[in-house]
């Protein structure tokens, strides 16, 4: 059985025991997080929301805390001498998927 699932704006399919990385969610590790909208649930029989599927929740649960790649940039204006670089790391939650109830 699989779903997709909306967390802060983005979509996700994901199934029982799938870890995922989702933007920076504020729990400890243990903690249970539920998503904004269950938008799909498919297995034997597939069940469309209109939004929302009526009845289908997920259970995740935190697994850590961790930051992302680092994103790198730079600009400059040629003739001038003038250059400015910056760097940037996002905050990220790793969730397991305990549960879909359809």
């Amino acid at each position: 059985m699989y779903a997709v699932i909306e967390i802060k704006g983005k979509q996700y399919r994901v199934e029982e025991g799938d870890r995922f990385i989702i933007p920076r969610y504020k729990a400890e590790d243990g903690a249970e997080v539920k998503p904004d909208r269950v938008l799909l649930v498919g297995g034997k029989k597939l069940k469309i929301g209109t939004p929302d599927v009526k009845g289908a929740a997920v259970k995740l649960v935190v697994v850590g805390q961790q930051r992302g790649p680092k994103i790198r940039g730079f600009k400059y204006r040629p003739k001038s001498g003038w250059k400015r670089s910056w760097g940037h790391r996002d905050e990220q939650t790793v969730v397991k998927v305990e549960k879909i109830k359809a």
